[in-house]
């Protein structure tokens, strides 16, 4: 079986990563690196872990964490098929058995808010994990007075943390947000549709999704 491991060793896919977050950088977009890809895989294999999904899935759900952005390098708008079709060639070529590929590709596929859909486990929990990375370090941008929207929202996330309680069946990501740099109704109008998907994706695997902002439940 190919590892999230070996993938993260590989000198090539290091370098799909690192040139897509360049192209990003260069659109003026938050950090979509190795911190970026590194917690999405991790955050997704907690949510499988905790539900108690083999560690076959869970494995190829960190795969799909590592590789589901490297799709920006060739253009940011449809980014998770051209993403999924990368995918495919480079797994194919490590000959990834087959079922495990169409896993892989079908939660990358489905990750962007735009066109995705939590079709299987993997996906759901993918499209979460992904959602749910909000935080301060994402801003590269220096100069707080040309802030854009993005920059003022992630900035303004002091503390985030996404947690699964499998006795009340709820996934909750709850956020410390500074409303000096940014008011919480600047997170809805640039994130509402990602928190409609991770509810979408909390059902898809048993659960509710639940949004806490400054210790009060907004969703």
């Amino acid at each position: 079986m190919i590892t999230y491991e070996q993938l993260r060793q590989s000198p090539e896919i290091r370098t799909y990563i690192t040139r897509a977050d360049e192209s990003l950088r260069a659109l003026g977009f938050t950090e979509h690196s190795f911190a970026h890809v590194t917690r999405v895989s991790e955050t997704a294999a907690y949510i499988l872990g905790e539900l108690g999904y083999d560690a076959h899935e869970i494995e190829l759900a960190k795969i799909a964490g590592y590789l589901h952005d490297i799709g920006n390098l060739v253009n940011r708008v449809e980014h998770s098929q051209s993403g999924a079709v990368m995918a495919f060639r480079i797994l194919d070529h490590m000959d990834m058995p087959p079922e495990d590929i169409a896993t892989i590709v079908t939660a990358i596929g489905n990750h962007d808010e735009g066109t995705g859909v939590p079709v299987n486990g993997v996906a759901a929990a993918l499209i979460l994990a992904d959602k749910s990375d909000v935080r301060r370090s994402r801003v590269r941008n220096e100069d707080f007075a040309t802030f854009d929207i993005h920059d003022r929202v992630n900035y303004s996330v002091t503390d985030s943390a996404l947690v699964l309680d499998t006795q009340k069946k709820t996934v909750t990501l709850t956020l410390t947000i500074d409303p000096e740099v940014a008011p919480v109704m600047n997170y809805f109008e640039i994130f509402l549709g990602r928190m409609i998907m991770c509810r979408k994706a909390a059902d898809k695997l048993g659960l509710q999704f639940k949004l806490d902002i400054n210790g009060q439940t907004l969703i």
